[in-house]
């Protein structure tokens, strides 16, 4: 039996057959590693283009066709990702009938017993892969690999390895990223090589409906999209917020000043602090949300000096004051320097929820404050350096493909970081409040508003 022969019974969901379901490309690609000439194949496509079920699709076709002892390796970004290719891989042996007997499928390793073929999928931090001698390798997602001593340890032993046979296959299916990260030489190698066979495909996946990448499109850094979304390779720079969508956000004539009368109950509140002591500031933002809008009720500002670090004591009164006044249900903090000061918060009756800073949630803080700015959906008031603040910021981007924003190296960003975090503990934590509630803001220049006035 034929590698191609095996490809031609695996099933999807709905009891289709996986070769009728693929596009022409997807079929061309998956021949051109099973059977082509060129033993070497370097494939990107942009996001949901089926690349860890064509990967899976194809690997467990050369494990069945296998003829003795076979051993591929599949590179996984992270853990995650390898689980993933464990799942997908299950899926097809589950639904394809034939297929049942004849694999087992561990927690990191693929068996054909009759034959002895096996499969590891080792993540890109794992060790140990020297040595190796491979009849199959493939790479899923190289280019969001991090950029990391053993991640490309990892890529240089199970790469340089399949030149010990001279049947060995070698194949990388990826999304793009930026042209910084080390995937991209790998690609401009294989461009050049007669042993390579490069297909980059640009575009969105097919079967992606265009109102889900208006709404990706929406959401995400223009650079961040095509590379996602288009399939390119960018380099992501340049300012993350748009003048304009920043501007428009400034619609409040200042902070909220509750009366003494409220009733004494929990209202719809949520409180973020970002706390720096020496040389960042500290920031305590208070905020509701009305129907999809976060609206920024307060925002207070504490400045260290060279000789003058932040008063913790002066932020943690301020805190309690605060609660009193707007009875905010909780309070996320990072409790990375904040530990000593979110204990006695609890002490005192309040809610804190800890926030830990990672790349990935610097990212959901950032996506939160990216779309919220571009779907109109962020009440502001002119707090003092807040709009300068958010126009100076910039967007970053890792090696791994994780994206966020940072100030220049003269600014700050814990306004924004404040701001951000407030907004994801009421979109994600809270509903908004009761139809008809209205925030007062007294003052000369300041008026009320209500959630009729957000549409």
């Amino acid at each position: 039996m034929l590698p191609r022969d095996v490809l031609a019974t695996l099933k999807l969901e709905h009891d289709v057959l996986w070769i009728k379901a693929a596009y022409p490309w997807q079929r061309d690609d998956a021949l051109a590693v099973l059977e082509g000439e060129r033993p070497y194949g370097y494939f990107t496509r942009s996001r949901g283009c089926s690349k860890t079920v064509d990967l899976s699709a194809v690997t467990l076709s050369f494990l069945l066709a296998a003829d003795g002892r076979f051993r591929a390796y599949w590179l996984a970004s992270d853990a995650e990702q390898a689980a993933l290719a464990i799942d997908t891989i299950t899926g097809f042996v589950q639904r394809t009938p034939a297929l049942r007997d004849h694999v087992q499928v561990l927690a990191r390793r693929v068996i054909v017993p009759e034959s002895g073929a096996q499969l590891e999928i080792l993540p890109a931090d794992a060790a140990g892969a020297w040595g190796l001698t491979p009849h199959l390798v493939v790479a899923d997602e190289l280019a969001n690999w991090p950029a990391t001593t053993g991640a490309r340890r990892l890529w240089e032993a199970a790469s340089s390895a399949v030149a010990k046979r001279s049947d060995a296959r070698l194949c990388v299916l990826t999304t793009p990223s930026s042209p910084d990260h080390w995937s991209f030489k790998v690609l401009q190698a294989a461009r050049a090589s007669s042993l390579w066979r490069v297909s980059e495909r640009v575009g969105p996946s097919p079967w992606m409906s265009e109102d889900r990448l208006a709404e990706q499109k929406a959401r995400l850094p223009p650079s961040v999209y095509e590379q996602l979304f288009e399939g390119r390779w960018v380099r992501s720079e340049g300012s993350f917020l748009e003048p304009s969508e920043v501007d428009a956000a400034f619609i409040l004539d200042g902070p909220a000043n509750l009366p003494a009368d409220m009733p004494d109950v929990h209202g719809p509140w949520v409180a973020a602090l970002d706390l720096g002591v020496v040389k960042d500031r500290t920031v305590v933002s208070i905020g509701h949300v009305e129907g999809e809008v976060v609206v920024l009720d307060r925002m207070e500002v504490w400045s260290p000096s060279p000789d003058h670090p932040v008063d913790l004591g002066e932020v943690e009164a301020f805190i309690l004051s605060a609660h009193r006044e707007f009875r905010f249900r909780r309070l996320l903090a990072d409790p990375w320097q904040s530990l000593d000061m979110c204990q006695r918060l609890r002490a005192q009756g309040l809610e804190v929820a800890e926030y830990t800073f990672t790349v990935a949630s610097k990212q959901r803080l950032a996506a939160t404050l990216l779309s919220s700015l571009r779907a109109g959906n962020l009440a502001l008031y002119e707090a003092e350096g807040l709009r300068e603040e958010l126009l100076a910021l910039r967007l970053v981007q890792g090696s791994a493909g994780q994206w966020s924003f940072d100030h220049k190296s003269s600014g700050h960003d814990d306004m924004a970081v404040s701001l951000s975090l407030m907004a994801v503990g009421l979109l994600e934590e809270f509903s908004g409040p009761p139809a008809g509630f209205v925030v007062p803001r007294s003052g000369i220049s300041r008026r009320a508003y209500s959630s009729s006035e957000f549409g």
